[in-house]
């Protein structure tokens, strides 16, 4: 598993593009109907941003306090069960948040290459998709790129889990990037403290350390925009987690201004850390790791689906008949254009949505699917759909419904959504077709 060597031309029934948390749920439920599945990811890890985020909560695993059920819920209780456990539940202290799992990334990851691995995924890491070769209304084959050289992966079934859905775009596929205006989230390189007094940095109680970090901006020591400072317990017992390192207007399609960021959050990562090490009580001792290789895009591509998903859909806790997964995050919005961070609740309290099937089915293209940040989905729903919990239950609904269009030699369009849900439901995911998750919610 994981050979980056050029193997030649392959053929697959299921072709997995990016190894993030959508494809890690597609793969592994295509896996387990009995498909030959390839996952290709352009790193040397899968996981996507849990990979190198240090301990980053898993937000909207719980909505009403319930698991979402499914492939999540049993990765957390692989975590949860190990001796010493490698995760937990924790309520999260920000608001409009339920509760979270804190993990081990290192140990979440590795459990993530054991589930494929025992699935029967082909992995092949180090590998970027270049460009589908289309035959009328289908992908055929979609070449690929190692430092070896190029090959061609003829599939069956294309799921793009990419995040910027390159091939989804190649291929054809409408999309929109970021909001009206052309605004996309800010990106973020994140980092963790080691060797912190936990008890002591969280004493005050105010969970954005705002008295602080206004100390900080107004004497030239902190970036204007870390007004806010995103620290959280780390999961082990002397770490904290820090996602404030936000870098506004970055286009995260252009690799140019990528690069540029990183470099810009890396000099603010270390403006951050010694800024808490000198006014933050609890830091005195701390040092900074993990810092991420590159920062963290939230926001690219939202490609057009059958069905685009809508503030709207969400604040009227919209149960869709095709719903796969099911959802309270609030609209958690990064600093799109010149706006602020906002983490406003989408739904009443003691309610959720789900998000449809149609909205990871593109309107012709008859054998491809898209899961993760790449959703259908306006700028609004967007912000509270993309969290990685409900990326994983996307994945998990397109692989699943991959098997039924080949078992049934259907087009994805002709999928019976009465079918996909039976079978999600089947596979353990909660909350599909308004069932209740309790009794009041």
């Amino acid at each position: 598993m994981g050979d980056t060597r050029s193997p030649g031309d392959l053929s697959t029934d299921v072709l997995v593009i990016g190894g993030g948390t959508a494809g890690f749920g597609a793969a592994v439920a295509a896996g387990r109907q009995g498909l030959s599945v390839s996952l290709i990811e352009s790193s040397n890890k899968i996981g996507g941003v849990m990979a190198f985020c240090p301990g980053m909560p898993w937000g909207a695993a719980y909505p009403c306090g319930v698991s979402i059920g499914g492939l999540m819920e049993e990765l957390a209780n692989r975590l949860f069960e190990m001796d010493p456990p490698a995760a937990e539940k924790r309520p999260c202290t920000l608001e409009n948040f339920g509760h979270e799992i804190q993990y081990d990334h290192d140990i979440a990851t590795l459990t993530m290459f054991e589930m494929l691995e025992e699935a029967g995924v082909d992995v092949h890491l180090n590998t970027t998709a270049l460009a589908p070769r289309m035959v009328s209304q289908k992908i055929a084959a979609v070449e690929c790129f190692n430092r070896h050289g190029g090959y061609t992966i003829v599939a069956g079934i294309v799921i793009d889990c990419s995040g910027d859905g390159d091939i989804s775009a190649k291929a054809g596929v409408p999309y929109a990037l970021g909001d009206r205006q052309g605004n996309m989230m800010g990106v973020t390189l994140t980092f963790q403290m080691i060797g912190v007094d936990q008890d002591a940095v969280f004493a005050e109680g105010d969970p954005y350390f705002e008295r602080f970090a206004a100390r900080g901006i107004a004497e030239g020591r902190l970036h204007e925009d870390l007004a806010k400072l995103y620290l959280m317990r780390g999961f082990h017992a002397d770490t904290v987690f820090c996602n404030s390192v936000v870098i506004r207007g970055v286009d995260g399609t252009d690799a140019g201004a990528v690069n540029r960021a990183t470099l810009e959050g890396r000099r603010r990562c270390r403006q951050l850390a010694q800024f808490l090490r000198e006014d933050v009580p609890g830091f005195e001792s701390a040092r900074l790791m993990y810092l991420g290789p590159t920062v963290g895009v939230r926001e690219t591509r939202k490609l057009e689906g059958q069905y685009r998903v809508t503030g709207d859909d969400l604040a009227n806790a919209t149960k869709f008949l095709d719903g796969v997964v099911c959802c309270d995050n609030p609209v958690d919005d990064v600093m799109r254009g010149n706006g602020a961070m906002t983490h406003d609740a989408v739904v009443g309290e003691g309610a959720y949505y789900t998000i449809p099937f149609r909205s990871l089915v593109p309107k012709n293209i008859e054998n491809l699917m898209f899961a993760g940040r790449i959703v259908s989905a306006d700028a609004v729903a967007f912000a509270s759909v993309r969290g990685m919990p409900q990326c994983v239950a996307m994945g998990q609904a397109a692989g699943t419904a991959a098997a039924m269009a080949l078992r049934n030699e259907q087009t994805i369009q002709e999928i019976d959504s009465d079918d996909l849900i039976a079978a999600l439901k089947e596979q353990g995911v909660n909350g599909l077709r308004g069932e209740r998750l309790k009794d009041n919610c």
